[in-house]
């Protein structure tokens, strides 16, 4: 089973991610030893929303297009009402989605991210849980939503919003350290 300190995840997103939910999973998951890479639509820095405005930029290391889920033990998708919007329309990204979940590895989302594992095919006969505001999305979708901080379903972690970021990171470390998750179809 990997050690959290021996993990690599990568994290896609694009403008207008909520900054939260972007740099604190980023951040705590390196201050447990993981190596973590961020990628964007183009490869390069994206800017964040924080609150009622745009908020700081992050650094990316690749492109989505160029990432590939041999290479990493998770995928993080941060919220935010823009940024996931953006990426569930992106081939490249739907495809890489899916190749995390045929892989069995762990994917995360949180807020209006899992927006983007509905558009991939993979919230059928789950149990998830999102911004109460896409609530209906996600249960159309197939998906058993569930009111609470944290939802983990065979390697598939979603989470509410940025009051629930620790539970969610607390998770994916969770997740991960139990190794490949073998899924059954939803």
């Amino acid at each position: 089973m990997p050690k959290i300190a021996d993990a690599k995840i990568l994290i896609i997103a694009t403008h207008g991610f909520e900054q939260s939910e972007l740099e604190f999973p980023r951040d705590q998951l390196r201050v447990k030893g993981a190596e973590v890479h961020v990628a964007t639509l183009d490869g390069k820095a994206i800017k964040g929303w924080e609150g009622s405005d745009w908020g700081r930029e992050a650094e990316a290391d690749l492109k989505i297009a160029n990432a590939k889920a041999e290479d990493y033990d998770a995928l993080v998708i941060p919220g935010g009402q823009i940024n996931p919007d953006l990426l569930r329309v992106e081939g490249d990204v739907l495809n890489l989605v899916k190749a995390f979940y045929e892989g069995g590895k762990v994917i995360a989302a949180v807020c209006h991210a899992p927006w983007v594992l509905a558009e991939a095919g993979i919230a059928k006969g789950r149990d998830m849980t999102s911004y109460h505001s896409i609530r209906t999305d996600i249960i159309n979708a197939g998906a058993n939503w569930q009111d609470v901080e944290v939802v983990a379903d065979q390697g598939i972690v979603t989470s509410r919003q940025p009051d629930d970021l620790k539970a969610f990171v607390s998770k994916i470390t969770e997740e991960i350290e139990e190794g490949t998750h073998q899924r059954s179809q939803g």
